[in-house]
């Protein structure tokens, strides 16, 4: 995205009831050439800034990154997917756990230190997409994130958007199903067990038990992206959510917002009514995200 385009969503929907901005869920916001400006807008408005990176701090380290997000941001989310060297190479190639380890080592002292000089808690988060190769790590990850002081661990099964991932899926059968409820009691022992330096349990986030039927895993609920939040691709277009149909116009036609303001593409008919009838639409009828963790 221009980083003029992002600024002037920003201008305009200053003074309404935005309250947090989320640079990218796709890829490294921390190589987007207009992440800085973004920073400052959201310092300047009282914005939260909502990240999730790699965890590698591309350019300028881990230090320099953590002085310009932990000041604005609510919560910096680190994928992480291995508690091992192996198996986190495996899921990220070429990534060094070692050095994974001390950016977040330098991202949680910052943190620290930014907090007791009286700055909000900026919230430090593991994002652990699961799938086979993981599975049996699950609570090692718990461990490890008390140890280095991280608030919490949320768990996100891997989305079968392409044939090659079916394989690794703990949604794709009964015995798979088994792998994951069995690691929830693991993570769940693990966040009892191992504590933060604080004395707190590490958050957990999705660890819920799967029904054994892969066509039926868990029921429903709510749609957590349909009219709470704005999803603006890099050309301008305005999604309501983050499913993939989404993108490629599958819930509709809702305008983008180099032509039209972002207030008018809120309130107008064709997103208000999917906004009041989403539960009826095909797409998000079986959407896995209205699910725990995307199950």
């Amino acid at each position: 995205m221009e980083p003029a385009l992002a600024r002037r969503v920003l201008d305009e929907r200053r003074g309404s009831a935005l309250r947090e901005v989320i640079p990218s869920t796709m890829g490294e916001p921390l190589l987007w050439a207009g992440l800085d400006g973004l920073v400052d807008l959201c310092a300047e408005r009282a914005l939260s800034l909502n990240v999730t990176t790699n965890g590698t701090f591309p350019g300028r380290g881990a230090a320099a990154w953590a002085a310009r997000l932990v000041p604005v941001a609510s919560d910096v989310k680190i994928s992480w997917n291995g508690a091992t060297p192996a198996t986190a190479a495996a899921v990220m190639p070429g990534l060094s756990l070692d050095a994974a380890v001390e950016n977040v080592r330098v991202l949680v002292a910052a943190r620290d230190t930014a907090a007791r000089a009286g700055g909000r808690h900026c919230g430090v988060s593991f994002q652990v997409t699961v799938q086979e190769a993981n599975v049996g790590e699950l609570a090692d990850i718990v461990r490890l994130a008390a140890a280095l002081g991280v608030d919490r661990v949320k768990l996100n099964h891997v989305q079968t958007r392409l044939p090659a991932l079916l394989a690794t899926s703990l949604r794709r059968s009964p015995e798979a199903i088994a792998r994951w409820n069995a690691a929830v009691d693991a993570v769940r022992a693990a966040a009892e067990t191992a504590r933060l330096p604080t004395g707190e349990r590490v958050l957990l986030q999705n660890a819920v038990e799967l029904a054994p039927d892969p066509a039926s895993p868990a029921p429903r609920g709510p749609c957590p992206f349909v009219g709470r939040e704005a999803w603006i691709h890099p050309d301008g277009r305005f999604a309501p959510c983050p499913h993939p149909a989404a993108s490629q116009g599958g819930l509709g036609d809702f305008g983008s917002v180099a032509e039209t303001p972002l207030r008018a593409l809120w309130a107008s008919d064709r997103f208000l009514a999917l906004v009041a009838g989403y539960e009826d639409h095909a797409v998000c009828r079986t959407c896995p995200l209205r699910r725990p963790g995307g199950a």
